[in-house]
C-alpha cells in the first residue's frame, strides 16, 4: 500500500537563519502533536535551493523528514559551469529531486525529453525523482489536458521504462493553479490523477501521485480524500511551519 507523501518546494526562497527557524518550528509541531514523528503516518520532505542542502543535512539529521533538490543536471560531471549533478545531490544526503517543474519548463525551456533524461540520471544515483506534469490554462480550456499529460509521461516512460516508475513520484501540477491562488477542484484533480495512474501501467499501484497547485490547509483534506491523490507538492504553504504541518497532518 502506498504511504502518503507531502513534499515542500521552497522554490527560490530562504536564508540560513530563516531556514533554521522554519525547520525547528516544524519539528516541534511533529513532537508536540498527535504523532511523535512524521514516519508514523506520512512521509514528508522539503526541497530547498541547492545552496542550502548541506544546511538541511545538518538540520534534519536523525529526523524522519527527508530533503531534496529542485533540479538536477542531465550531465554526470565535467565542464558544465553552474550545473549540479545527481551524484552531488546524493553525496549531501538528498533523497528526492524535483524534475520538470512547470517553472523550469517555462523559464528554462525544458523539453519533455530533457525532463525524461533528468529523471533517468536521478534514478541512476538512487535519488527519487518527483516528475512534474501539467497543463496551462489555455490547454485546459481547449480540452487538451489529458493529451498534454500523456505526452509528458510517454517521453519519460520511453527513456526510463515503465517499471522504473515504481522508483519515482509523479506530481500533477496544473500550471494555471501554481502561485495563483486557484486550485483544481478535488474532482478535476482526481480525473487527471486517475488518468496518470492508468498511464503508469504495471507501476501504477506502487507509484505515488501528488497534487501540486496552491495546496493549503483548508483544501488539503478534500484533495487527499480522492482515490488517486497520494499527497501533495506544496509551494508557498511549505514556507510556514504550521501550514505545512497541517497539510501533512491532513494526509
Amino acid at each position: 500500500m502506498r504511504r502518503p507523501l507531502v513534499v515542500g518546494n521552497w522554490k527560490m526562497n530562504g536564508f540560513s537563519t530563516d531556514n533554521a527557524v522554519l525547520i525547528k518550528e516544524l519539528l516541534a509541531l511533529f513532537s508536540d502533536n498527535f504523532f511523535s514523528s512524521p514516519s508514523s503516518n506520512v512521509d514528508s520532505a522539503v526541497c530547498a535551493p541547492a545552496i542550502y542542502l548541506s544546511q538541511l543535512q545538518t538540520l534534519l539529521s536523525d529526523t524522519d523528514v527527508a530533503y531534496g533538490a529542485q533540479d538536477v543536471s542531465v550531465h554526470l560531471n565535467g565542464a558544465y559551469t553552474g550545473e549540479i549533478s545527481a551524484a552531488m545531490l546524493a553525496d549531501v544526503g538528498c533523497q528526492y529531486v524535483i524534475v520538470g517543474h512547470s517553472e523550469r519548463r517555462e523559464y528554462h525551456h525544458e523539453s519533455n525529453l530533457l525532463v525524461a533524461q533528468k529523471t533517468l540520471v536521478a534514478l541512476q544515483s538512487q535519488l527519487t525523482p518527483i516528475v512534474c506534469v501539467g497543463e496551462t490554462l489555455e490547454q485546459r480550456e481547449a480540452g487538451e489536458t489529458l493529451n498534454i499529460i500523456g505526452e509528458q509521461l510517454t517521453e519519460v516512460k520511453t527513456v526510463i521504462g515503465e517499471t522504473a516508475f515504481e522508483n519515482t513520484v509523479v506530481a500533477y501540477e496544473p500550471v494555471w493553479a501554481i502561485g495563483t491562488g486557484l486550485t483544481a477542484t478535488p474532482e478535476q484533480a482526481q480525473e487527471v490523477h486517475a488518468y496518470i495512474r492508468q498511464q503508469l501501467g504495471g507501476a501504477a499501484d506502487a507509484t505515488n501521485i501528488l497534487y501540486g497547485g496552491s495546496v493549503k490547509p483548508d483544501n488539503a483534506e478534500a484533495l487527499f480524500g480522492q482515490t488517486d491523490i497520494d499527497g501533495a507538492l506544496v509551494g508557498g504553504a511549505s514556507l510556514h511551519a504550521k501550514d505545512f504541518f497541517d497539510i501533512i497532518a491532513a494526509a
